[in-house]
């Protein structure tokens, strides 16, 4: 027992740490393109907004088909665990052709797609301007950003973390090396930042290529549409990624409805919370990387039909977070007003920040087990109960809770409404566990 779970924790680490630094190279990507818009000699401020104009749009229309990666993994771990290779032959061709398929889709509608976002994003006319030449260029990126993401699931469902975490280093190097090459011998601007980020998606997505043909050469073989249109095996595709669409679509709406609560109190406020949010974000590139470690992990385990395993895979991925969620608890509670001095030196929001702390302190311990479950239940593609407990916690627990309490408490309201929505996920995932997730046939 004691060397199984020293084997586990093995594996546990050896996913988990990969995906951690390919979470962690995604905020310095983000930080070069600001930095770089922020320090132009003119309309460095015009250049900002539209580049984070533009890099909402995509935030959201990617992160609405992270399904791709989370689908993919969760097949392909349970077809590696079965031993099942012309699964993992079928899943993979699957997995990309879908994933084409809908970036076809996104460049066909990009006109559509484009007008109601800036209906919807409130930017000055010339912001407005260079954010839709911005979207023009980089929505070329999306057969390759898409096709990546049916590549990650896949390496990842087959154990290898390695393989995605090696990718995503070498394109956001190339971004940021692209970026200063087209914004200053260029002078390309925010369109620079654009075309650096189409280029290095294809650079990534040739790369995947080139690691399938190396390393798992079998599974790059030609496969016949007819196989891949099965129907029995495209609708159990589409079942189990139109529940996880679902559930990532309420994500955004939670948390676009918590940074618009927050423009609606006062600038400081959305100020405030949008810097002390940033602390959330650097803990989930942590928790998510032990979460993509339980998508492999539980996927395999299913896949075997081991329960046993399962379960222990499930104890010692909360071991960890647990750990993971303790440590950053702590960091936080003693470096924070550190941390935030680094983020601005606006005495005013320094001060104004202090009173929610308490908020960003908790955050971790609060929100660990539904990073935990998010993987297990992405592993195990039990997607119908992933859906439901985030309808639940979305719709009965965060926006009555918000309504309740925001009228008396305002902005700390807003943030235990947000706490709450994070512990329904979690707790319910847990309930339901012993149906969704344990249950082998």
């Amino acid at each position: 027992m004691a060397n199984a779970k020293k084997k586990l924790n093995r594996e546990i680490f050896r996913l988990a740490v990969p995906n951690i630094v390919s979470n962690l190279t995604v905020p310095l990507l983000g930080i070069a393109d600001y930095a770089l818009m922020g320090h132009l000699k003119s309309d460095s401020v015009m250049y900002v907004g539209a580049v984070a104009l533009g890099t909402t749009i995509f935030n959201v229309v990617y992160m609405s088909l992270g399904f791709l990666r989370m689908g993919t993994s969760g097949f392909t771990a349970q077809s590696y665990g079965a031993g099942n290779h012309e699964a993992l032959h079928r899943g993979l061709h699957r997995s990309l052709l879908v994933a084409l398929g809908l970036a076809l889709i996104l460049l066909l509608l990009q006109y559509p797609i484009q007008w109601i976002a800036f209906r919807l994003l409130d930017g000055t006319p010339q912001v407005t301007h260079f954010a839709r030449r911005y979207f023009y260029i980089r929505i070329y990126a999306a057969p390759a950003t898409l096709m990546l993401y049916s590549f990650y699931g896949w390496f990842l469902g087959m154990q290898n973390a390695r393989i995605p975490m090696t990718i995503a280093v070498v394109v956001n190097i190339m971004n940021i090396g692209l970026n200063f090459l087209f914004v200053y011998p260029f002078h390309m601007h925010s369109d620079g930042v654009a075309l650096a980020s189409v280029l290095a998606q294809y650079t990534g997505l040739l790369l995947a290529f080139l690691f399938l043909f190396k390393k798992y050469k079998p599974y790059a073989r030609r496969l016949s549409l007819k196989i891949l249109a099965q129907k029995e095996g495209l609708l159990i595709f589409f079942k189990v990624n139109s529940d996880i669409f679902i559930r990532t679509i309420l994500l955004i709406f939670v948390l676009t409805f918590f940074t618009g609560i927050s423009a609606r109190i006062n600038d400081k406020i959305l100020a405030v919370n949008t810097l002390l949010f940033q602390f959330f974000f650097f803990f989930s590139y942590f928790a998510d990387g032990f979460a993509f470690a339980g998508e492999a992990l539980a996927g395999k385990a299913k896949g075997s039909g081991n329960v046993q395993l399962l379960k222990m895979t499930v104890h010692r991925l909360f071991f960890w977070g647990s750990v993971i969620a303790f440590v950053t608890a702590l960091i936080y509670f003693f470096g924070l007003k550190y941390f935030m001095v680094i983020l601005t030196n606006n005495p005013a929001l320094l001060h104004l920040a202090k009173a929610y702390y308490g908020w960003v302190i908790i955050l971790p311990l609060t929100s660990l087990a539904a990073f935990i479950w998010d993987g297990i239940y992405v592993g195990v593609t039990a997607s119908k109960a992933m859906r439901n407990t985030m309808i639940f916690s979305a719709l009965f627990v965060f926006l009555p809770a918000f309504y309740f309490l925001f009228p008396t408490y305002q902005n700390h309201g807003l943030w235990l409404a947000l706490q709450l929505f994070m512990l329904s996920r979690g707790i319910s995932m847990g309930l339901l566990a012993p149906k969704a997730v344990y249950r082998i046939k």
